[in-house]
């Protein structure tokens, strides 16, 4: 079998690298940190931990999957799965509280027509159910299939069957998230609900695709699952999954070059920190048959300076202009019983947010939404009598946060969490800046997931590129970003890897 490269050790490369190792490929990890993972990180600090990339884990069928393609210990063996429930609270601009259970399309609905009023059900629901016609119709070519050159029909239809409205004449459909909320949803809490799904990307609501009703769709139909210990637990199982398949790891180490040879790829260059470089330019050369590269797409061209890995013709980076602020609360007193592990703080100054995040004046909003995480897990706290609480705000990438902006963020939080000041023993920030050191991504910039329609600018590149043996995996690249997309991204390129262009994707 081959010799595989793979730079960087986020979940998508390292869930190639365990695929390649099983399949009989000799697979070394060239990573630029300390350590694995990628944005999936931790924060320890006076006995308390805390997740500082995502905290929850949707679809967990792709773990489970990667983990029975891998060995004989499943996914629940190398990690404990909680359900989350409920799957969110809600606190609107309003007032008005929601709480909405895991999994539960009935449960939902009569949890909606409780708090927001009769029909605020039945409308979630209706939407629900072109949501999951819009799933239907392009789960399988949006993430389970490599992105294949006839794409533009993804970039081109509109999965989502939006419900025709005439208007003084005029018959329209919704386009875009927020013209479902307004058209079809017609409440302001019922469209604020459905344009967090989108917010948490860093996606502008008022013209992402309509086709984003697969993130709501997607939540609701397989659930949110915490892992015990806290998400830094699902990468350290993975990890730990690669060296089981013998994969190499070498932390500290920069790939500086993928050298090609008559057009094809045949090694890289890399340099590791404290250790003699052996080659001309102070940098050692390793060979390869394949390369993964589990970096964003302007990193991965800066590799290959000159070489033509993408054409014209193929799907343009995304643009990634989002990132996120992340403030980690070390607090006195228990954790009070039947909290929700996550809330979600609306807004009540939507278009200022919206403007902030998306406009024309970058910056952080005045009034930000909230996505405050109060996990039940007693690995994450010195003792029963205190709580680790992490705040996560989207900020445009390469945003600078002031203490004024931490102060703004408290406050919106103290909406959720009564006496939060008296109780907050310190608490620290996690910036773009941060994510940007941890991923080399620049701006600390967060991918989202790869989106149907809008002319293809929520696609992704593919997985294979223009130069035989370089392929690519984790965010950036085809499925997109978040922890299933990552996951599936890996199992793409392992599938081109190993059964070639006749690989139809994952079954």
């Amino acid at each position: 079998m081959g010799r595989i490269a793979v730079i960087g050790a986020g979940m998508g490369a390292m869930a190639a690298a365990a695929r390649l190792a099983v399949a009989g490929h000799r697979v070394v990890v060239y990573e630029r940190t300390e350590t694995y993972g990628g944005a999936v990180r931790r924060f320890e600090r006076d006995g308390f931990a805390f997740d500082t990339g995502p905290g929850l884990l949707p679809l967990p069928a792709v773990y489970r999957d990667l983990f029975v393609k891998t060995g004989k210990q499943p996914l629940e063996e190398c990690v404990e799965l909680v359900q989350v429930d409920p799957s969110t609270d809600h606190v609107f601009a309003d007032g008005t509280r929601v709480s909405l259970p895991n999994a539960s399309r009935a449960g939902v609905l009569t949890a909606l027509d409780e708090a927001l009023g009769a029909d605020a059900g039945a409308r979630w629901g209706d939407f629900l159910v072109r949501a999951r016609e819009a799933w239907d119709r392009s789960r399988r070519p949006l993430l389970e299939e490599p992105l294949w050159p006839n794409w533009p029909v993804l970039a081109e239809r509109e999965p989502y069957p939006s419900v025709t409205h005439k208007k003084l004449l005029r018959t329209r459909r919704a386009g875009t998230l927020a013209e479902i909320g307004a058209w079809e949803l017609r409440d302001a809490r019922l469209t604020a609900l459905l344009e967090s799904h989108a917010l948490v990307y860093g996606l502008d609501p008022r013209d992402t695709p309509a086709s984003a009703a697969v993130l709501p769709y997607m939540e609701h139909a397989f659930g949110t699952w915490y892992v015990r210990g806290g998400i830094r637990e699902l990468a350290r199982a993975v990890y730990e999954r690669c060296v089981a398949r013998r994969v190499e790891f070498r932390f500290a180490t920069s790939v500086e070059r993928i050298v090609e040879k008559d057009g094809r790829v045949v090694g890289v260059e890399f340099s590791e920190a404290g250790s003699q470089p052996s080659g001309p330019g102070g940098t050692t050369f390793a060979e390869a048959d394949f390369v993964v590269a589990g970096v964003a797409p302007g990193v991965l061209q800066s590799l290959v300076p000159g070489a033509v890995i993408r054409g014209d013709d193929e799907v343009p980076p995304q643009p990634g202009a989002s990132s996120r602020l992340t403030v980690l609360l070390a607090l006195r007193g228990r954790r009070p019983d039947g909290v929700a592990h996550r809330t979600v703080i609306h807004t009540a100054d939507r278009e200022g947010e919206l403007d902030r995040l998306f406009g024309e004046r970058r910056g952080l909003p005045v009034a930000p939404s909230v996505v405050v995480s109060r996990p039940d897990d007693p690995a994450l706290v010195p003792d029963a009598e205190h709580e680790a609480v992490t705040l996560t705000v989207t900020v445009p990438s390469g945003a600078q946060v002031s203490e004024a902006d931490v102060e703004r963020v408290l406050d919106a939080a103290g909406r959720a969490l009564p006496g939060l000041r008296d109780r907050l023993l310190w608490h620290e920030v996690r910036t773009p800046a941060d994510i940007a050191e941890a991923t080399g991504v620049e701006g600390g910039a967060v991918p989202a997931p790869a989106l149907a329609a809008a002319d293809g600018r929520l696609l992704h590149p593919s997985n294979g590129t223009r130069m035989p043996g370089l392929f690519a995996a984790g965010g950036w690249a085809h499925p997109g970003g978040g922890l299933p997309h990552a996951g599936m991204s890996g199992a793409l390129v392992a599938g081109l890897i190993v059964e070639g262009q006749g690989f139809q994707g994952s079954q």
